[in-house]
């Protein structure tokens, strides 16, 4: 699994999961909450390409190619590196100091604290 659109295939494949979980919170106790940190915008960097994750305020995911003007969380590494945190979910996979994730945003960097196992970061 090479060659361009590997990390954007990956979250995709991710997408149903990350729903699945978002949407019921949105709903009940903690919805007004969780809503706070919506919309999210995570940007993956490798040297083959660009990829934003896109979380709207109502739970939807979405993938596309490029850079989002203004991320949330800025995470780069080698193809390698974060297509394996990616699949594996598991950080003890990935080499030490391969992937620099940053958040950029306050709403951002506390998702990242409750979402970064999720990818394996």
């Amino acid at each position: 699994m090479n060659g361009m659109g590997a990390i954007a295939d990956i979250l995709s494949a991710m997408r149903p999961e990350i729903e699945g979980q978002l949407k019921p919170n949105l709903r009940g106790f903690f919805a007004g909450m969780i809503r706070a940190y919506l919309p999210q915008a995570w940007v993956f960097t490798t040297e083959a390409e660009t990829v934003t994750l896109y979380v709207d305020s109502d739970g939807n995911v979405s993938v596309r190619g490029g850079r989002d003007a203004s991320p949330d969380v800025i995470v780069q590494g080698t193809h390698a590196a974060l297509s394996a945190a990616l699949s594996t979910r598991n950080p003890a996979l990935v080499p030490t100091g391969s992937i620099k994730a940053r958040p950029v945003t306050s709403k951002g960097s506390m998702a990242f604290n409750f979402l970064r196992n999720r990818f394996g970061l």
